[in-house]
């Protein structure tokens, strides 16, 4: 497990080139995102107020699963660990709305009532590489959650079979103070989940069988 201070700047990969299967369309604040409801294309996310479409692959959604699946069992363990709903945007600002692939919510802060989004980000988020969109992972994404006071996040690189884990010390750091890079045949723990443990290589051979 290769420990980062992030106090410096570490670039972890080269971004693609922008793709076709991304549009973009004019700015919108958060709220007249929201207001489309259902007229609006489906996966959709507002990163810096424009409206990003992007088309996940199976790979993509078999890691995806896999993590909340496994999360959902460390859940349903035991009382009061919280839940892993699925498909519940974040509103992070007045510019940002992020559908994040994964996420957790501690069960103080599971909200009440039917939400299809959260109104500040949930305690625990997992991005997971796409082609089209990793660029605003471990940028725009990544500097929002961390400025709305996401506690950890996730970001999964399947390209280079890794997970990157940004982390507060404690939830009075202003910023991510903890970075990891948890590699294939490295377990990923986490303080929010105890007694969770992720082996990161099987999470890729699952995503990877035939």
């Amino acid at each position: 497990m290769r420990r980062y201070k992030v106090a410096r700047r570490i670039i972890f990969v080269t971004p693609p080139p922008y793709d076709d299967d991304v549009d973009t369309m004019i700015l919108l604040t958060a709220d007249e995102y929201l207001a489309t409801g259902n007229d609006r294309p489906r996966p959709t996310e507002l990163i810096n107020g424009e409206v990003m479409v992007n088309s996940p692959t199976l790979r993509h959604q078999r890691l995806a699963a896999r993590i909340r699946f496994l999360i959902s069992l460390w859940c349903e363990a035991e009382p009061g660990r919280g839940e892993s709903p699925d498909t519940v945007g974040a509103k992070l600002d007045n510019g940002n709305v992020f559908a994040a692939d994964v996420i957790w919510l501690a069960s103080s802060h599971s909200p009440t009532g039917d939400l299809a989004t959260l109104p500040g980000p949930p305690d625990l988020a997992v991005e997971v590489r796409s082609a089209s969109t990793w660029r605003f992972d471990i940028g725009t994404k990544k500097d929002s959650y961390e400025r709305a006071g996401l506690p950890e996040l996730w970001l999964v690189d399947s390209a280079a079979h890794t997970i990157l884990v940004f982390r507060r010390s404690s939830l009075s750091v202003a910023l991510f103070d903890v970075a990891l890079e948890v590699c294939a045949g490295e377990i990923l723990t986490s303080p929010l989940l105890p007694g969770f443990a992720l082996d990161v290589a099987a999470l890729f051979t699952f995503a990877d069988r035939s």
